[in-house]
């Protein structure tokens, strides 16, 4: 028996709108490490606790995540202050170009 097979009311509602929003969030860090990061741990922690059953444990997990939002929040609002450069695994060219046959070449430093 699972969380949202056997509470009442809209709570299974609010688990699977709380699941959305933590995964959306998570997509919002402009970091593929953070990005990543996030969606895992989201999925992992709902997969662990699936199985709760007790409705007042499942209201604490609720409200843990709730604060796990905020913060969630507050981290991808302050990782766009901060200009990264693309990962390889996301596909994108970083550096500056310099016009050749496909290459990349970085603008160094400098002094």
């Amino acid at each position: 028996m699972s969380v949202v097979g056997t509470l009442k009311g809209d709570m299974p509602q609010q688990v699977r709108s709380l699941y959305r929003q933590l995964l959306r969030q998570g997509e919002q860090f402009s970091a593929y490490n953070f990005r990543e990061y996030a969606k895992r741990r989201t999925r992992d922690a709902f997969r662990e606790n699936m199985k709760v059953d007790d409705q007042r444990r499942v209201q604490e997990l609720v409200q843990k995540g709730l604060k796990e939002l905020q913060v969630l929040k507050r981290q991808t609002v302050l990782g766009q202050f901060y200009q990264i450069d693309r990962l390889v695994i996301e596909g994108g060219r970083s550096g500056k170009d310099a016009g050749g046959e496909d290459s990349v070449v970085r603008q160094k430093e400098p002094g």
